[in-house]
């Protein structure tokens, strides 16, 4: 299939591509995003206007992956509680909102659900292949909150926050798990030893009163718990 902006042909889609639902009511963005999508690779298997459909479509065309758009700066609680639902009755799909604007509630309310529901601000997409990437780590299971999500909510925090009680190299460490980063590349980042870098993680977890556990959303509850006051 050929790409309409006449830049490069579609990437052929096969059996094993993630299949991906968009929602979104402003038509020019889904549209927009299903096109990159599916110029990335992905199969987008439908396109929803409104995200009350979203539940009711999913049980009949399970994806791997729903990216929920809200590119409007405004009040959207449906959406979230759109991720939220999904997130518990389909825990194994990755859910990314993508939204213009943090609204600092909904989002610590969606965030607040164990994990599992991913977080970017759509004007902080720089690289479409980037994006791509990030987009098939969340169908494969991660938990990502982008960046300027994180000082969004962090800066809505009163003064007691938790967050005060580490250092500024751990306070930027727990910035770059939250990009979805690992120790290694938080390491190439920071020009440092993996060895340190597993040292800060350790002393953040302790210092937010996270226990040691196998689960792999570990360091998005890092990020959930100063949320939280924990």
């Amino acid at each position: 299939m050929t790409d309409p902006t006449g830049d490069r042909p579609y990437p052929v889609t096969t059996a094993a591509a993630e299949r991906v639902i968009v929602a979104g009511d402003d038509v020019l963005f889904r549209e927009g995003l299903a096109c990159i999508l599916q110029r990335c690779g992905f199969n987008v298997v439908a396109k929803v206007g409104v995200v009350t459909r979203l539940l009711p479509l999913m049980r009949t065309t399970p994806p791997d992956l729903v990216v929920i758009s809200i590119p409007l700066p405004a009040d959207r609680p449906e959406e979230y509680e759109a991720a939220r639902s999904i997130r518990s009755e389909f825990p194994g799909t990755g859910v990314l909102v993508l939204c213009a604007h943090v609204e600092v509630q909904h989002a610590i309310d969606a965030l607040s659900g164990g994990g599992g529901i991913s977080y970017l601000l759509n004007s902080r997409v720089a690289d479409i292949e980037d994006f791509a990437g990030i987009l098939r780590r969340i169908a494969k299971g991660a938990c990502i909150i982008g960046p300027a999500v994180a000082r969004a909510l962090v800066s809505a925090r009163e003064d007691d926050d938790p967050l005060a009680a580490l250092s500024a190299r751990e306070y930027e460490v727990l910035t770059l798990m939250a990009e979805g980063r690992s120790n290694a590349g938080i390491a190439r980042r920071l020009l440092l030893a993996e060895g340190t870098i597993e040292k800060h993680v350790h002393s953040i977890m302790s210092k937010l009163g996270i226990p040691e556990t196998r689960d792999d959303h570990r360091r998005v509850q890092a990020v959930i718990a100063f949320l939280h006051g924990r």
